[in-house]
């Protein structure tokens, strides 16, 4: 179900501090919190002795006390104190711990082996640090249904048409052809629309009148982060082979699935774009619009995980799911060698 040699977000960075923060993050509870240089920690959210969530417990300087019966762990998970047996620490007195690491604004974890944990293989956010690209606030939002149903939906560049009616939707939406590519870290699908008016969430963001040449850019890596790039165009000067012209505008949504469990999904978001850096009054129109798409996506997902769970008859696919098919072969048998 899981890719656990990867790294997942644990969220934002700004959400965690000196105080001990509970969450559980595909399957395994764990809690973080900062040491007294800032430092992030991710333990085991368990004391070995009788298994009270640490949580619970207290933060002494960098080191977790269970509030149970004292049992003190240091930032690697090593038992440090045992104040009913002094001087005979048990050997198994050990809790596991994470490697994380701040980027971006996010607090990301890794759920596999710690020894093969690289912080270079997080995920690249090209021109993060461009002065001359916006970027919103994002957000975070909790949904009632398996990850790879967002991860499906993210790759469907035709449902705009019909659950985003008032944002994402446009002409050339419902039927244009899709071009699905496999690529070394995932999956992309896309298409070119050609002279059509721009859609209602971007009327008021591109930089120039008329139709445009749209693309939707829908790509999904591994284990389950998805980059939704849209790129207007003046019409007559989009496609695939030719050089943006100054006009261009591109935003890029960047859709971080943190799996819960099998059956909850942590989602985490932001907007980068190449205009207006320090547009305060546009960053929080682009957010509030994107929450409201968003909760669109919620509502359909949530009914999509019950309708799934047990079908009266079995499902259909459609030539729109390729894609979400292609994505969930190789991450299946990403997830297979990993078990192996």
């Amino acid at each position: 179900m899981f890719l656990r040699n990867a790294w997942y977000v644990a969220g934002w960075s700004r959400d965690f501090g000196r105080q001990l923060t509970a969450a559980t993050i595909l399957g395994e509870d764990i809690v973080f919190y900062r040491r007294e240089d800032g430092t992030p920690v991710a333990l085991e959210n368990a004391c070995p002795h009788r298994k009270l969530p640490l949580s619970s417990g207290n933060l002494r300087g960098d080191r977790v006390e269970c509030g149970y019966h004292g049992l003190t762990f240091d930032c690697t998970g090593t038992c440090v104190v045992a104040p009913t047996q002094r001087g005979s620490i048990p050997a198994r007195a050990r809790v596991r711990s994470y490697p994380v690491v701040d980027r971006y604004r996010l607090l990301w974890i890794w759920t596999g082996a710690a020894e093969d944990a690289d912080p270079d293989d997080i995920f690249e956010i090209e021109n993060y640090d461009d002065p001359a690209w916006g970027c919103t606030d994002g957000g975070a939002m909790d949904l009632d249904c398996n990850y790879l149903w967002m991860v499906d939906n993210l790759l469907d560049p035709s449902h705009v048409a019909w659950v985003h009616v008032g944002s994402f939707a446009g002409a050339g939406t419902d039927d244009g052809t899709l071009d699905v590519t496999r690529t070394d870290r995932g999956v992309v699908v896309s298409r070119w629309i050609y002279d059509r008016p721009p859609s209602p969430y971007y009327a008021g963001l591109v930089r120039f009148d008329g139709s445009c040449d749209r693309l939707q850019h829908y790509e999904m890596c591994f284990p389950a982060i998805g980059l939704n790039k849209s790129v207007y165009a003046p019409a007559g000067s989009g496609g695939p082979d030719r050089p943006p012209v100054p006009e261009t505008y591109v935003n890029i949504s960047y859709n971080f699935m943190t799996p819960v469990d099998e059956n909850r999904t942590r989602y985490y978001w932001f907007q980068h774009r190449n205009t207006d850096p320090d547009d305060r009054e546009i960053s929080e129109k682009m957010n509030a619009g994107a929450l409201m798409a968003f909760e669109e996506d919620r509502v359909v997902l949530e009914q999509v995980h019950r309708g799934m769970e047990n079908p009266a008859r079995p499902p259909i696919d459609l030539g729109l799911d390729a894609g979400a098919k292609l994505f969930r072969l190789h991450l299946s048998r990403r997830i297979e060698a990993e078990r192996q």
